[in-house]
């Protein structure tokens, strides 16, 4: 069952989002957006032959970029406090890589609240899981400030 922010308390797990496909037309509308083309992103053919995956891998921010709407997924709205902001994120790291047509899903864990001037700030220790590996995609502490609250 969904919860608003204030209703977690520190230490609770958010419910598991979906398992996200991540596409070769994703990475390549990512690389546009980002300009960042770099051929282990955009070439399926030379990654076949030179990179160590054989196939072409997602930009590590690509993976990052998708968690708010995980969050988003994982949280019931608070009809009193109804504007979420992206704060940050800390300490974040790319363990292993994403490949073309891997899925993906993120769990988070509230592990801190801080009480600013313009809201409560979470931060939430999230991994991005990728199915059927043991390593995950990413790590890192994402902070979102509930404002008002």
């Amino acid at each position: 069952m969904t919860k608003t922010l204030l209703a977690l308390t520190v230490g609770e797990q958010l419910p598991v989002g979906d398992w996200i496909n991540i596409s070769q037309q994703e990475i390549d509308l990512f690389a546009k957006a980002t300009n960042d083309h770099q051929w282990i992103h955009v070439d399926p053919v030379r990654c076949e032959k030179e990179s160590p995956f054989k196939t072409t891998i997602a930009h590590g921010y690509l993976t990052v970029t998708l968690m708010p709407n995980s969050l988003y997924q994982s949280i019931k709205p608070d009809p009193k406090y109804p504007s979420l902001l992206n704060y940050g994120v800390d300490k974040i790291r790319f363990i292993e890589a994403v490949r073309v047509n891997d899925k993906i899903r993120f769990v988070s864990t509230l592990i801190k609240t801080e009480k600013k001037s313009s809201g409560m700030l979470f931060h939430f220790e999230t991994v991005a899981e990728i199915e059927g590996r043991d390593k995950p995609a990413m790590k890192g502490v994402f902070l979102t400030l509930l404002v008002g609250a």
